[in-house]
């Protein structure tokens, strides 16, 4: 039996081409997306190529990217039409194939070794055939890696500058990805680096050469799993998917959301009314995705230094209410520090873990109130079943209205959608 023949499809500064592709006036012209810096979120999210030959870098403030690029267009993000394209896309790589598995918004692996025959055999064509079909019916240009395992079609994706194929096969891959640094693979942070280095492995290649007993020391299992990485070992298959679910047919781990704040939160109500706002966007996401969390984290950072801290606790019994998640959350952080304006706070985010499904029996507690519990699920489907109808905002808690700025938010529809993990 052949080798898998595995592509990673990674459309080119993705949010960046969909703004100047939705107004033709922006093409050609350095593009940066980017926060509102009137509710202090004002660093660049993605960036144009025209951006990034200026020196245009993702994260900095817009300020610091003007310097580089006066004439740097800032548009806001627009997260509905990037789901729309990503859907796009999607559907030309469904022709080719059911193995479909999306890796964010921006990016897709497809395993064609089923299907490559009926588009005449030859990977780089049917590669090539994607890419013009995306440049063409969508207006967006992608980088396609090709190979024989996830891992390297990633790394051929990642190494293309832009609208082109890199093929990595058994034949070139000691000299196409071995001198590549070790950082450019899938799950080598700057943590693993920072280990890696002190050791004196610096590429892929000297990954692949590292020993057992130095893997295990220092990482433990995943030592070996990336050295598999580093030799084209991954044998993990591009997960079937079904195109009208995407991105919520995963088996979910944890979901949360963070914000910085308009302004510092320098009382009690002030940093409620946050923890509310995204506690009831956390437990509406949850119930969308049928399951309930036995685990409440939330995360703080201080306005006067931006040092931050977590903390998190365990539940007895699962919940997928947002009263239990926002109560938790606070509970975490008025035990953990004052709050008043000298610890006054700049961003929070709140997350839940541990999840089991809702169909799963709950056990309930000796003297709580299961009926009641019952009946406030129930008032909080009701609810989203509003939101659904009507948007986010049509039903609020009186908490959340207690700050003016904070109570014009989306926070759910303007949520971020991250990448989800490689391993699952």
């Amino acid at each position: 039996m052949g080798d898998r023949v595995i592509m990673h499809i990674d459309m080119n500064a993705f949010y960046a081409s969909v703004a100047q592709h939705l107004d033709p006036g922006l093409r050609g012209k350095a593009v940066a997306v980017a926060g509102d810096p009137e509710r202090r979120n004002g660093i660049i999210l993605a960036k144009s190529r025209e951006a990034k030959a200026c020196g245009v870098k993702t994260a900095e403030a817009i300020w610091q990217a003007k310097q580089k690029c006066p004439d740097l267009v800032v548009v806001p993000p627009d997260y509905a039409a990037y789901k729309r394209y990503s859907r796009l896309a999607r559907m030309i790589y469904y022709g080719y194939t059911d193995l479909v598995e999306p890796f964010g918004l921006d990016e897709s692996w497809i395993d064609v070794t089923g299907s490559l025959q009926l588009f005449g055999g030859d990977a780089m064509l049917v590669a090539r055939e994607i890419s013009e079909r995306v440049k063409s019916e969508i207006g967006l240009t992608v980088s396609i890696g090709v190979s024989w395992n996830k891992v390297f079609a990633k790394l051929g994706s990642d190494t293309d500058p832009g609208d082109g194929i890199v093929p990595i096969t058994r034949e070139n891959f000691r000299d196409v990805a071995w001198p590549m640094a070790a950082s450019e693979m899938v799950y080598v942070g700057p943590a693993t680096m920072r280990k890696l280095h002190s050791a004196g492995y610096e590429t892929i290649g000297d990954l692949a050469h590292a020993g057992d007993h130095f893997l295990k020391r220092r990482f433990g299992k995943i030592g070996i799993m990336l050295r598999a990485f580093a030799r084209g070992e991954d044998a993990s298959p591009v997960k079937a998917m079904d195109p009208s679910k995407a991105d919520v047919d995963y088996v979910v781990k944890g979901i949360g959301n963070g914000l910085t704040a308009p302004h510092d939160l320098e009382c009690d109500s002030d940093v409620k009314a946050l923890v509310w706002l995204l506690s009831e966007s956390v437990a509406q996401r949850l119930r969308e995705s049928r399951m309930r969390c036995r685990t409440v984290s939330v995360g703080a950072r201080f306005a006067r230094d931006l040092s931050g801290y977590s903390r998190q606790r365990t539940l007895r019994t699962p919940t997928c209410l947002a009263r239990d998640v926002a109560n938790v959350a606070m509970g975490l952080l008025r035990s953990n520090q004052p709050i008043d304006k000298e610890h006054a706070l700049r961003a929070v985010h709140v997350r839940v873990t541990n999840l089991v499904p809702m169909d799963v029996p709950v056990q309930c507690e000796l003297f709580g109130d299961a009926e009641k519990t019952e009946r406030l699920e129930r008032l909080d489907l009701a609810i989203d079943a509003l939101r659904g109808r009507f948007g986010n905002t049509c039903v609020k808690r009186a908490v959340e209205l207690t700050d003016e700025v904070m109570s014009g938010l989306d926070i759910k529809r303007d949520n971020t959608i991250h990448p989800v993990g490689f391993l699952r």
